[in-house]
């Protein structure tokens, strides 16, 4: 039997690539020369598409592909997909959630610690002989016992959330309506909640509705002593309102692993102290990339065995 022919997006890693390529016959639309006239060719035989979650599989794109039955995100975030064509072509969408969780929660926190205790800056001053020329570093923040607001308590949040608690923080959350069995102070509006918080935890999934949710408004309520944290996606901040925000000291840091138009971030932040930079990497660790390879397969392999989806989203 003919395996079945998937355009593959982006490049995997090894032990990813491997095993797509048993299963499936991959045509890599990453390394064409000419996408349009690579499309032209294998698009009317493409049945799968494997995107990462940082790829655009639009209406165009689902429209080359006339046969195409499944878009197989490697990465909780799909809004790079275009539901309503897929919806119109009835393709199914699938990703990766909950393999990544706990990474993603590990590295928000860590975030909120690197940038509260300036662990980067405390590095760079021993690194540079500043310590034994000049003396102790500047007095950090403490993060034990401070206040945290939570923007989106799905399954990331709400993992930040358990984490917090063991830093005895004092924690609120804002969402579409409170979350039974949470004990976590609920919020239904997202400047109370930034008014509330000395750290603010953004783990919102990107949909229009939520498209700069963080704006002048969210910015201004968490103040000048305040801390924003972005582990979603960049679409949520209104960056040009967080830089402003930042270059005035209007709050008082951020840190961020998301960025429109990344890997390009604005110049902007580069001159910046009072924000953490990190390259979109909170589900980076071996352990959950491969769970998120295993579980992309998976999904795929069962589409075409015509098996249920493990984890669909249309």
């Amino acid at each position: 039997m003919a395996k079945p022919d998937v355009l593959q997006l982006g490049p995997y890693p090894d032990w990813d690539q491997g095993p797509l390529e048993a299963a499936f016959t991959m045509h890599r639309l990453d390394l064409a020369a000419d996408r349009t006239i690579f499309l032209r060719k294998i698009g009317p035989g493409i049945r799968g598409i494997a995107a990462r979650g940082t790829h655009v599989v639009d209406r165009t794109l689902i429209e080359a592909c006339p046969a195409l039955e499944i878009v197989a995100v490697y990465g909780v975030g799909y809004d790079g997909v275009d539901l309503e064509a897929c919806r119109d072509h009835r393709v199914r969408v699938t990703n990766t959630p909950d393999v990544l969780t706990a990474d993603v929660a590990d590295l928000g926190v860590a975030m909120m610690l690197g940038l509260s205790r300036r662990i980067c800056a405390a590095e760079a001053w021993v690194r540079s002989g500043d310590w034994a020329a000049t003396g102790g570093f500047a007095l950090t923040r403490r993060a034990s016992g401070a206040r945290a607001g939570i923007l989106g308590l799905g399954r990331i949040g709400f993992q930040v959330g358990r984490r917090l608690a063991g830093f005895d923080m004092d924690i609120a959350y804002c969402d579409v309506a409170p979350r039974d069995g949470v004990d976590w102070r609920y919020m239904a509006d997202p400047v109370a909640l930034a008014r509330h918080a000395d750290f603010l935890f953004v783990t919102l999934a990107a949909t229009q509705a939520t498209r700069h949710i963080v704006g002048p408004d969210v910015l201004t309520a968490l103040g000048p002593e305040g801390v924003l944290i972005n582990i979603s996606r960049a679409s949520n901040v209104d960056e040009a309102a967080l830089l402003d925000a930042l270059e005035t000291q209007s709050i008082g840091g951020a840190a961020l692993d998301v960025f429109d138009g990344e890997p390009r971030i604005d110049p902007r932040f580069l001159g910046l102290d009072n924000v953490l930079l990190q390259p979109h990497h909170a589900s980076g660790t071996v352990e959950t990339r491969k769970a998120m390879g295993q579980l992309m397969r998976d999904n795929l392999a069962a589409h075409f065995a015509g098996k249920p989806l493990p984890t669909p989203v249309i």
